[in-house]
């Protein structure tokens, strides 16, 4: 029984890989600091939510819905919400998943033992990406609408939430210029 317990958690490490980095999966959205989500982002609270969609897909849509003409499309862009002009800034942030591939590893060890060169050495680990979105919103004072004592971070998360679903189920982006 020992030798094929041993034999079984001999072969799950050989066949398996390691996880070093898990993407965070977030359901549909979350409010946070932005920084501690991604250390290059600002140290602002971030409407942040996962991008299925294709690389530049989210700033085709703010650049068509707010007709920007490719004109400061991620910075500062003026939207109105209950008659009061905020400004929104978007990031869209890669959070790779990584792995560590041990049989490669074992085979490149062995065959370095033999003599031979390495024949597996960039599938030591693998990676895959996972997208998001996040939106930090300022008033005119450039001050965080997203801050929880914020008096106006209900209804600019309500903005926010319904934007993100536009977003996810619009395919042709004319169609959310004209339901503004």
């Amino acid at each position: 029984m020992k030798s094929f317990l041993l034999v079984f958690v001999v072969t799950v490490l050989c066949f398996s890989c390691i996880p070093v980095r898990i993407a965070p999966t977030i359901e549909t959205d979350k409010v946070m600091v932005a920084k501690k989500f991604k250390r290059k982002l600002p140290k602002r609270q971030a409407f942040i939510f996962e991008d299925p969609k294709n690389a530049n897909e989210f700033y085709n849509y703010v650049n068509t819905k707010h007709e920007l003409q490719h004109q400061d499309v991620e910075f500062n862009v003026p939207f109105e919400v209950d008659g009061t002009l905020f400004y929104f800034s978007f990031h869209e942030v890669e959070i790779p998943d990584k792995t560590i591939n041990l049989i490669p590893i074992i085979i490149d060890a062995k065959l370095d033992n033999g003599g031979h060169s390495h024949l597996f050495e960039d599938s030591y680990a693998s990676r895959h990406g996972n997208w998001y979105i996040a939106i930090t919103v300022n008033d005119e004072d450039m001050n965080d609408c997203l801050k929880p004592k914020s008096p106006h971070q209900a209804s600019v998360l309500k903005y926010l939430k319904q934007m993100r679903l536009e977003y996810l189920n619009t395919s042709n982006y004319l169609e959310a210029l004209l339901r503004r």
